[in-house]
């Protein structure tokens, strides 16, 4: 059993051992697109991807850094005596601009009252020496995250989902991140057309190979507006969905072979029931989902790491 008492290691705690009180991440669009949108690498986006499914209603291209802040700070600053915030820069690809500009964006956020770090979403192609050189020297005084969106480790369907690079640049991407002072994180995608139980596992010993301290896991979600939704009226055999107990019992399985040191950040996706077409689970929120996880947990014996092997 893990040393928080769960059979998995949590954000919460980290979060509370980490900053010592409550953080809360406003989230922030800088406009940016992404590579596989404007043409230089492809057009339409990920198949799966409407930004709409997490941005809040402060959240919008058309204001500055500092006013996303200061009306993300007057949402959430009611509702706990005392917290700390980070600029969660999340919105498309974070680091797909003029550098000069990138940068300037991230020093709006980190000298705003109030913000103690930056969490920074981003594709593994879209990132470079120099920035990573830069957030290293911010990481000296202020806590910096870097996640990337890996959403599977095979280049297969890396093709089907239109991301537009492949596995390797992932792996390279985390090379040139690592050790440079910066929490890292990774999202992965589970339940994407064409992929297998045994790879979808596989994903977990893969990702347990990159040197990140943070996961993100989403089960797929179709929501309207995107390419998916095409694809699931038209073909809707590509998919193969989870179900809620399905889910569960994979979603044990797939934390048992995974390094047991990095942090779950979450287990699910949550999209706006607005936007959701497919699967739905009864309106089951994100806490009432994870309650069941850690009971699923218990009930099978299982913990993060149980069946962990390293890939040769």
């Amino acid at each position: 059993m893990l040393a928080n008492q769960k059979r998995y290691t949590d954000y919460s705690s980290f979060i509370r051992t980490r900053f010592k009180e409550r953080v809360q991440k406003i989230s922030l669009d800088t406009g940016f697109t992404c590579p596989n949108r404007d043409g230089s690498k492809g057009v339409g986006g990920c198949t799966y991807c409407n930004n709409n499914t997490f941005n809040p209603y402060y959240c919008a291209p058309a204001k500055s850094i500092t006013q996303q802040l200061d009306e993300g700070i007057a949402f959430f600053s009611p509702k706990y005596k005392t917290q700390q915030y980070l600029a969660y820069f999340q919105a498309y690809t974070n680091t797909y601009a003029d550098i000069k500009l990138v940068k300037e964006l991230y020093l709006e956020a980190i000298n705003h009252p109030g913000v103690i770090g930056l969490v920074i979403g981003t594709r593994p192609d879209c990132i470079s020496e120099e920035l990573i050189d830069f957030l290293a020297d911010l990481a000296q005084t202020s806590y910096i995250a870097l996640e990337f969106g890996v959403e599977s480790t095979l280049n297969k369907t890396l093709t089907l989902i239109n991301r537009c690079h492949t596995y390797q640049e992932t792996i390279a991407a985390y090379r040139l991140a690592d050790n440079r002072g910066l929490h890292l994180g990774a999202h992965i995608i589970l339940g994407l057309p064409g992929e297998t139980p045994e790879e979808m596992l596989q994903h977990a010993t893969n990702i347990s190979d990159l040197p990140i301290q943070t996961l993100k896991i989403h089960h797929l979600q179709v929501v309207k507006h995107t390419m998916m939704a095409v694809q699931l009226e038209k073909t809707p055999e590509m998919f193969s969905l989870f179900g809620l107990n399905d889910y569960l019992d994979f979603i044990t399985e797939f934390t048992t072979h995974l390094r047991p040191d990095i942090i779950i950040e979450r287990f699910i996706s949550e999209s706006p029931a607005k936007l959701l077409i497919a699967p739905k689970w009864g309106g089951l929120k994100n806490f009432e989902i994870v309650a069941k996880i850690e009971k699923r947990l218990a009930e099978k014996d299982l913990w993060q790491g149980k069946f962990y092997i390293a890939n040769k």
